[in-house]
């Protein structure tokens, strides 16, 4: 399974990175205005999303919506190896590095648990099974907000380009309750 992971993973990321920057960017743009439409929350909403690395979608525009709409952002953050949490963030403010080629919130940001994850991901099938990067992150982050009672909805981002056939999984997996790319917004959990 680990093999299966790794081939789609690295399938799926060379398609990505050979999209162009022009694409991408606006892209990003069809992301903000199918993710401004689809995602329904009440002002106050902690919702997680994420500064882009590689050639992942920016969420930039997205994430300025969502403020404006009246949503607590966070980011996440690499504390170790194993180990991410989610620090407030606005749309401004400035960033540190936090490790894995990241920015985020410095030490001084409150540590929040989000109620909508805007997951990212390198692979992603048509019922709502994703490949990450292969560290675990975001398994573990998901693991520890079910351990304290919380249960955030799971929005993976991508590019249409990042959708295989068949994620391989395993009973521990949490799948995605919707999946957010250029072309519009999917729900599979209702």
């Amino acid at each position: 399974m680990k093999a299966a992971k790794a081939a789609l993973r690295e399938a799926s990321l060379a398609r990505r990175d050979a999209l162009t920057a022009e694409i991408r960017q606006a892209s990003a743009q069809q992301v903000a205005a199918y993710g401004n439409d689809a995602i329904a929350f009440s002002p106050g909403t902690i919702i997680a999303g994420f500064l882009p690395i590689r050639s992942e979608v920016d969420l930039q525009p997205l994430m300025q919506d969502l403020s404006t709409r009246g949503a607590q952002l966070c980011l996440p953050v690499v504390l170790d190896r194993q180990t991410i949490c989610f620090r407030q963030w606005q749309p401004g403010t400035n960033l540190v590095s936090t490790g894995f080629g990241t920015r985020g919130p410095g030490p001084d940001a409150a540590v929040v648990d989000p109620d909508i994850l805007l997951v990212p991901l390198s692979a992603f099938d048509g019922q709502g099974n994703r490949i990450g990067y292969g560290a675990g992150h975001y398994d573990r982050a998901i693991a520890r907000l079910h351990e304290k009672g919380c249960n955030p909805t799971l929005i993976g981002i991508a590019f249409d380009c990042q959708e295989v056939a068949d994620v391989p999984h395993e009973p521990h997996d949490v799948a995605l309750h919707a999946i957010l790319t250029e072309s519009g917004y999917k729900n599979f959990k209702t």
